[in-house]
C-alpha cells in the first residue's frame, strides 16, 4: 500500500487578493532550493489514524499553530514517490513569524557517524497564487488551483 500524508492548505483573503500559507522543509538537502521546494503543512500517518485528524496534529507539529474551524475536504492528490496526500482547506491567518517547528536527527555529513538536529521547517510565508504556484511541490499545484475554483465559485 502506498504510504499516505495528510495536510492543511491555510488560505486567506487579503486586499481581494487569495493568499496561502506554505512551509520550506529545514534540512540539508532544502537548504539552497525555493522554486518546488515549498509544501503545505502535512506528514505521514497510518491507517490507525483519521486523515483529518492527522493533517491538524502535522500541522501543530511542523509550525506550533493549531488549526480549527471548518475544514474543506479538498481532491486527493498522488506525488512522483507515489505517497498519496489527503488535504482540507481552511481560511485562516497564520502568523508566519511565529511559526515553531519540531526537529528531526540525521547523520551529516553523510558517513561522518555524526548526527545533527533540523527543524522540520525552516521557513512559512504567505504567497499569492502565482508565487505559491512557483515555489509549491509541483504535484501540490492541484491543490492551489482546486482551491482556486472553489473560492471563485
Amino acid at each position: 500500500m502506498a504510504k499516505q500524508s495528510a495536510g492543511l492548505v491555510v488560505f486567506r483573503k487579503k486586499k481581494d487578493e487569495l493568499q496561502f500559507f506554505l512551509v520550506h522543509p529545514g534540512g540539508p538537502f532544502f537548504a539552497r532550493r525555493d522554486a518546488g521546494a515549498w509544501s503545505i503543512p502535512k506528514g505521514e500517518f497510518d491507517d490507525t489514524e483519521d486523515p483529518l485528524a492527522a493533517a491538524k496534529r502535522e500541522f501543530k507539529e511542523e509550525t506550533g499553530i493549531a488549526m480549527e474551524g471548518n475544514f474543506i475536504s479538498l481532491t486527493l492528490i498522488k506525488l512522483k514517490s507515489g505517497k498519496h496526500v489527503h488535504a482540507w482547506a481552511i481560511e485562516g491567518d497564520v502568523d508566519e513569524t511565529a511559526t515553531v517547528s519540531n526537529t528531526f536527527e540525521m547523520e551529516w555529513p553523510p558517513k561522518s557517524g555524526k548526527q545533527k538536529t533540523f527543524p522540520e521547517i525552516d521557513k512559512a510565508g504567505w504567497f499569492n497564487l502565482q508565487e505559491a504556484k512557483e515555489k509549491i511541490n509541483p504535484a501540490q499545484v492541484a491543490l492551489l488551483e482546486e482551491m482556486e475554483k472553489l473560492i471563485e465559485s
